[in-house]
């Protein structure tokens, strides 16, 4: 029996629809994260098919959390009560040509959407590095691409519809609820169920992709803007360790007539497919070698239906403003001693200044500096201790779905927003059915 039909056949059995028996007992695989380095809290997970079943659970449960695809590598999404996960929800509800923009379930990925946009004609403005998030997580935590002028993928939301702690449905939109909407998009998952999402579209476009390799460090100061603008999305990768960036990944439109030449400010460029961790397979990658492709297969570093990165991995992530980007790049190189024999790559790019609330580019256009680490957090942990304290005085914020440490008495004042998030949480969630310790270390006190 699978698990969709055991949940039906529990639901038709409980008069009243009592909540104990909805919960699928799930097997421990699956309740861990997707890189395997969380355990939830809890293995009551429930799975409903229709908006009426999810409203039904929101308005009889006490507390709980929705659980996205799972790519979160801190607690954001985690707790000890019950756990509900909107992935049969995953249907697209309306394509708005004349927009243009397309109304989706909260449960469906960016996989399985940017096909179909694209044979329709049309296309998101950015995409982050895996495909495999759903849209509402991914915009829920200010999940992001590059480029500049390309805002972090919450900026295409146009609108939502969500549960909010009494099970009522509320609708906000761009063009009709000002701040609420604002304040609502990077909602953290603290405000309420997101069950629709309208994402703003534009003309579909196609993408090649180029690598070049060995940049050195030095040409940073000088050229940094230039090498960030070379293309539609722009990734650099390094160890840290000699004074270079191993990769430079660059994603033109084709209709940008990009030339690759064989010297890009010292790099040269590749003659195979890379992966950005040197020593991995790049067959899990978009291609590359300057192979034109449609915007979703290019725009991801990594390819649907295959394993993304390394795997078994750690992530972190820390945005800071793009005036104290070179500062803040060299201040990490100063620990590449520290940071190496933990580090499997890091990742540099930018992203545009946004007006929503919790976005960690909230009204500055930023540059975000990745790791991805081995699984190993005990030693991570200290190493982070280390990289936040550097990072400090260039105002760094970290990516809500990733590991940091910092709390609230150093997050609440570079959100000027944080006491409106907070209110607006109060009012639409008064019951606090939402909160975990995640959100009350970090937003609420």
């Amino acid at each position: 029996m699978n698990k969709r039909t055991f949940i039906k056949l529990c639901s038709a059995f409980v008069a009243g629809r009592m909540l104990s028996p909805l919960m699928a007992r799930q097997g421990r695989s699956e309740l861990r994260n997707w890189a395997g380095n969380l355990e939830y809290g809890t293995r009551r997970l429930y799975v409903p098919d229709t908006v009426d079943e999810a409203k039904r659970f929101v308005k009889e449960t006490q507390e709980f959390k929705v659980l996205g695809t799972r790519h979160c590598f801190n607690s954001i999404a985690d707790t000890s009560t019950k756990l509900l996960s909107l992935r049969n929800l995953d249907k697209i509800v309306a394509l708005d040509p004349a927009g243009p923009n397309v109304t989706v379930e909260a449960g469906i990925t960016y996989g399985q959407l940017a096909p179909y946009l694209h044979s329709k004609g049309f296309a998101l403005h950015n995409l982050a590095s895996l495909p495999h998030i759903s849209v509402a997580g991914a915009c829920s935590t200010a999940t992001h691409g590059s480029g500049q002028g390309n805002g972090n993928l919450s900026t295409a939301v146009i609108g939502l519809e969500m549960l909010t702690a009494s099970g009522e449905t509320l609708k906000l939109s761009a063009g009709k609820d000002g701040d609420a909407f604002l304040g609502a998009v990077v909602g953290l998952g603290a405000l309420g169920v997101i069950t629709k999402i309208t994402l703003r579209l534009q003309p579909t476009f196609m993408v090649s992709q180029y690598v070049y390799e060995d940049l050195p460090f030095s040409q940073l100061k000088e050229n940094f803007d230039k090498i960030e603008s070379s293309g539609y999305s722009v990734s650099l990768f390094t160890d840290w360790q000699k004074q270079k960036f191993n990769e430079v990944w660059i994603k033109t439109r084709v209709d940008a007539n990009f030339e690759p030449r064989p010297d890009f400010y010292g790099a040269k460029l590749a003659t195979k497919n890379l992966h950005p961790i040197i020593e991995l397979s790049a067959e899990n990658c978009t291609e590359q070698m300057g192979v034109p492709g449609p915007w979703y297969e290019r725009l991801p570093h990594f390819r649907m239906g295959f394993t993304p990165s390394a795997g078994k991995e750690l992530q972190a992530e820390y945005f800071v403003p793009r005036r104290h980007a070179i500062d803040a790049i060299f201040a990490v190189e100063r620990l590449k001693d520290l940071v190496g024999p933990q580090l499997m790559i890091s990742e540099i790019r930018t992203i545009d200044a946004d007006n929503l609330w919790m976005s960690p580019c909230y009204k500055e256009p930023s540059v975000a500096i990745h790791f991805t680490w081995k699984q190993n957090w005990p030693e991570v942990s200290k190493i982070l201790v280390v990289i936040e304290k550097e990072l400090a005085p260039y105002r760094a914020r970290p990516h809500w779905g990733k590991l940091f440490l910092m709390r609230r008495d150093r997050l609440w004042p570079m959100y000027e927003r944080a006491s409106d998030f907070v209110a607006l949480s109060n009012k639409l969630d008064p019951q606090r059915k939402f909160r975990n310790r995640f959100l009350k270390e970090n937003i609420f006190g």
